[in-house]
């Protein structure tokens, strides 16, 4: 990831003394090519991560890791992108709520302890602070959630069930068992 970061930058570099130069197609193009390394890198971080997580539940190398993870996404791409959408939405809200708590109970707190100080500068420092511990605690939670799909869908894929499934997710690997022993008994024939 810092290779691509580093290379980013380079292009940065470059766009700025083509801009130097009024070279505006040079400019142009390392502007398209920035965005094309800027979603590189996104791709990247995304698979970084993930493979990570594989690392962590089946005990593989790195690559292996990477390999597996890349493929579960692309087998379940509809899961991840809807739990890519629901995840974005309650990390926003967990953001807004803890920044908005923060604020409140620091103004309440501070009224309380000096009622003449002008609110104001507290009041953008608690922003500052509800927001960075919104992020943090919210970027866990996203950690988590990303990390419970992928052992759902590996428990799922290897049906796998046990006491360490709870009630509700078990019935639905259960249900996956039961439809691919059945799609398995049931095959058509080129005599039929």
């Amino acid at each position: 990831i810092a290779v691509i970061q580093f290379i980013r930058y380079l292009m940065k570099y470059f766009e700025k003394q083509a801009a130097a130069q009024k070279n505006r197609v040079m400019v142009l193009l390392l502007k398209i090519v920035q965005c094309c390394i800027w979603c590189f890198e996104k791709c990247v971080k995304f698979l970084n991560k993930n493979a990570y997580i594989q690392t962590a539940l089946m005990g593989t190398n790195f690559c292996t890791s990477a390999k597996k993870a890349f493929y579960l996404i692309l087998r379940n791409m509809l899961r991840f992108g809807t739990m890519a959408i629901l995840g974005s939405a309650i990390r926003s809200i967990g953001i807004f709520f803890i920044t908005s708590a923060t604020v409140f109970l620091g103004y309440l707190i501070l009224r309380s302890m000096h009622p003449d100080v002008s609110p104001f500068v507290p009041l953008v420092c608690y922003t500052f602070v509800g927001y960075f511990v919104g992020k943090l605690y919210t970027n866990v939670f996203g950690l988590a959630v990303d990390t419970s799909l992928q052992c759902f869908l590996a428990c799922e894929e290897m049906k796998i069930g046990g006491d360490f499934v709870p009630g509700c997710l078990k019935k639905f690997i259960d249900n996956k068992g039961n439809e691919d022993d059945k799609s398995a008994r049931v095959k058509p024939t080129s005599e039929d």
